[in-house]
């Protein structure tokens, strides 16, 4: 078991999973928006297990998708982290960067506060040379908040090979952040 990170920002607490946050984890896996470019809406069962393996890797490795809380009121809006894919994908072996909000805590800079204090995390504490993020083409609003992290989008998609030939989603961009470059200042552009 490794140390545990949790990381505060202005707004927010990136912490451990609790057991009340898997309801309105649960919640926001089954609205179709949020779900949009994901191949398919969770069960709620589908939704506690991957609330449990986050909260596993986080006892394991003492950072992950965190669980992101609205500091404010204390709501819990979703996940914010660092992660090894368990998929084997064209540029593993990799850590990516991933975020996944409620609809209600859109457009409110809460996806780049968090992803901006998990990339500190992840090359000043873990030491990572390069922290990657990908998702399906069309999926603009991620896009955009990898771009304002600094992340630079590889010129050539790649298909996503644990989705079949043909899905629409097969096709992603990836995005990588190398830590010279996060060195060097590119997390303080807006």
């Amino acid at each position: 078991m490794a140390d545990l990170i949790e990381i505060e920002t202005a707004r927010l607490c990136l912490r451990q999973w609790r057991d009340a946050d898997y309801a309105p984890f649960a919640a926001l896996n089954a609205d179709a928006e949020v779900m949009r470019y994901f191949p398919a809406l969770l069960t709620r069962a589908e939704s506690d297990g991957l609330a449990a393996r986050c909260r596993e890797k986080i006892d394991t490795l003492g950072w992950g998708f965190w669980a992101c809380e609205r500091k404010a009121d204390g709501a819990f809006i979703g996940f914010v982290g660092l992660n090894v894919p368990a998929t084997t994908l064209p540029f593993s072996p990799c850590v990516e960067i991933g975020w996944r909000l409620a609809r209600e805590a859109w457009g409110q800079g809460f996806a780049t506060e968090g992803a901006r204090a998990a990339l500190a995390v992840g090359f000043e504490q873990i030491r990572q040379e390069e922290i990657v993020s990908f998702t399906a083409l069309a999926n603009q609003r991620s896009r955009a908040v990898m771009e304002r992290l600094g992340m630079h989008e590889d010129a050539i998609p790649f298909e996503h090979p644990a989705l079949p030939e043909g899905h629409p989603l097969r096709l992603h961009r990836l995005y990588r952040l190398s830590r010279d470059k996060w060195e060097a200042g590119v997390h303080r552009s807006s």
